[in-house]
């Protein structure tokens, strides 16, 4: 199972820790920003590393050849068409919130705004509209009554991320394809960054 990471930050660096003790290959990192935490976490472990021509998109020639997943863990960019066909099962991420409720920037802090006393997290089809992929995996997790968005994310929502992303590879690698159910669009809602939505 050769796969390419899309990511950054804390999130990115746990994922393709956690990828590599499940024995993933994991033949190239892709990220905004060379001096990005995961670009180090890479090239430390000898992974190539790539860094976008452009931020907020990942084109089909910085996908690594043979790639057989995309998956993608802390990355605002939008994978394009042309690169999601390079990989052989396409592309997935990790969004925390139960999809297709808060699909955005924001869903954790959205869950908390809304007073939502249940969060989740879902694995999903990369696609070419945000967040609204068929779902691969899902779970629910309680949320603690005054908990911050942050607490939440650290306390239960990035574990589950990464417990998630390890089931649905381990299914890709056992069966050769990744589960998909629609969405529901009769219950999306969206949860744009609260910064820009006080402008």
């Amino acid at each position: 199972m050769r796969i390419t990471l899309v990511g950054s930050r804390h999130f990115g660096v746990t994922t393709f820790n956690t990828l590599r003790q499940h024995g993933v290959e994991i033949v190239r990192v892709v990220v905004h920003d060379g001096e990005d935490r995961l670009a180090a976490a890479a090239r430390a472990a000898g992974v190539d590393v790539v860094v976008q021509a452009d931020p907020k998109r990942v084109i089909a020639s910085e996908i690594a050849a043979a790639t057989d997943l995309i998956v993608t863990a802390h990355s605002h960019a939008r994978v394009t068409r042309e690169a999601l066909a390079t990989a052989k099962l396409g592309g997935i991420g990790y969004h925390p919130s139960l999809l297709p409720r808060h699909r955005g920037i924001a869903a954790v802090e959205w869950t908390i705004k809304e007073g939502d006393p249940i969060a989740g997290g879902t694995i999903y089809h990369l696609a070419d509209r945000m967040d609204a992929g068929a779902i691969a995996a899902q779970e629910w997790v309680f949320v603690k009554k005054g908990e911050t968005a942050r607490e939440l994310w650290e306390r239960a929502l990035a574990p589950l991320g990464q417990k998630l992303l390890a089931d649905v590879i381990y299914h890709a690698k056992a069966h050769g394809s990744l589960p998909a159910t629609p969405q529901d669009e009769e219950f999306a809602t969206k949860a744009p960054s609260l910064t820009d939505a006080k402008h």
